[in-house]
């Protein structure tokens, strides 16, 4: 894999399979994913279409391996998520996490948002429902009034709100997503506590 990079790239992300996906989605956002090749992505790279296709041989496979890789995160935490008693911390930690794991595939999940018949035919879309079900029912409390129930949800769409919604706003990145997480762990809170109240 004689492959030359710069040594800032080299230090972010040393390996070939990585550089490919970032450049893959910095292409699909600026000019569509329908309009770029693999041979532009291999030019942007500066290397040979044969070096790219040692890794994918397909555009699909790009953005399927990006989803895996980016939504692991996600996975990992669903895991986790199961094996913790159901408390109040554990569903905060969750949504800490989830914020974060978010925060990491922010251009993934615009590109999904911009791209969404290709979302659609690559099926891509229906795992990351498998997964936010999969963390539904970590936050939910089956026996929880419907409202609360709809508060934990609510709680990770106020993330994906923050992802996408309030970009647009005047503010400092670092402090709009403070201040959307503080929002998702209140909604957790209050349903946690109303659930509690309850017993």
């Amino acid at each position: 894999m004689g492959v030359t990079m710069d040594g800032t790239k080299q230090q972010r992300r040393g390996n070939t399979r990585q550089r490919i996906q970032d450049v893959a989605l910095e292409l699909f956002a600026e000019q569509g994913y329908e309009k770029t090749s693999l041979r532009e992505i291999a030019e942007h790279l500066d290397v040979t279409k044969a070096a790219l296709y040692y890794h994918f041989k397909t555009k699909e496979e790009i953005i399927v391996s990006l989803f895996e890789d980016l939504t692991k995160p996600i996975e990992d935490l669903i895991e986790w998520g199961r094996r913790q008693p159901h408390t109040l911390e554990t569903k905060q930690e969750i949504v800490r996490r989830y914020s974060e794991a978010l925060s990491g595939a922010e251009p993934l999940f615009r590109f999904m948002q911009e791209n969404q018949a290709t979302v659609r035919e690559l099926r891509i879309g229906d795992t990351f429902k498998d997964r936010m079900r999969g963390l539904r029912d970590i936050l939910i409390d089956p026996e929880a009034q419907l409202v609360d129930q709809v508060r934990s949800v609510s709680a990770m769409f106020t993330l994906h709100a923050g992802m996408f919604v309030m970009q647009d706003l005047e503010g400092d990145p670092e402090k709009k997503r403070e201040a959307v997480l503080e929002v998702a762990l209140d909604l957790v809170k209050q349903a946690h506590e109303h659930a509690r109240e309850r017993d």
